[in-house]
């Protein structure tokens, strides 16, 4: 299972916002890129206005890396999930999205089980959920609408997850998700409209870097 295994506050200082990669500690005084909202490397801080220039290609490939590193997805799988958007009628942008969220990955961490998307990849790794009552362990796995994913009983003895309810209980999520706390397991009704991802992303951008 390829991943990103180096350090991912510099992914959101080369981007120039939070990304939110580390869950709660994102939003406390240790974020990163509070103390230091430069790009890294040697002559990060000197070239931060590098930022706001650029060609059309330079803009295009930092709408896709964002994307890319918003969740989690390295380059060939990505490359891939904009092939399958392009062969589905629609809007190619608006279905790469819908394709990046229905991740099991991705829902888990909308549904609140876990802080971050990189916690709910590892949490699926390490096999802690079922879809539709079959145990699985690939965070990649497509999540469709009325599919259930719940704890895996045998997961339910472990402290973080008996405290998990109560943390669950006090993250929103999203109108197309449904969850129950108490059981630990949730589905997706129906897949989100564009309003409903995150207003940060370009898909246009993603499109016409694909397209070029």
């Amino acid at each position: 299972m390829a991943r990103y295994t180096g350090p991912v506050c510099k992914l959101c200082r080369r981007e120039g916002e939070k990304l939110f990669l580390k869950g709660e500690r994102c939003f406390s005084p240790k974020c990163e890129i509070e103390k230091r909202n430069y790009p890294p490397g040697q002559h990060g801080k000197s070239n931060s206005w590098r930022r706001t220039e650029g060609s059309d290609y330079s803009s295009q490939l930092r709408a896709k890396q964002k994307a890319r590193r918003v969740y989690g997805v390295l380059e060939r799988q990505f490359r891939g999930y904009y092939t399958q958007a392009l062969k589905t009628k629609g809007l190619t942008g608006l279905r790469l999205l819908q394709v990046l969220e229905s991740r099991l990955d991705n829902i888990i961490y909308r549904m609140g089980f876990a802080s971050s998307r990189s916690q709910a990849r590892q949490l699926v790794a390490h096999g802690h959920f079922t879809v539709n009552g079959r145990r699985t362990n690939v965070p990649s796995m497509q999540i469709k609408p009325g599919d259930v994913i719940a704890l895996r009983e045998g997961s339910r003895k472990a402290q973080f997850f008996k405290d998990l309810a109560a943390i669950a209980d006090e993250r929103n999520i999203p109108d197309w998700v449904k969850r129950d706390t108490k059981a630990l397991s949730g589905q997706i009704t129906r897949l989100p409209e564009r309003t409903e991802i995150d207003a940060n992303l370009n898909e246009q951008l993603i499109v016409e870097f694909y397209s070029r």
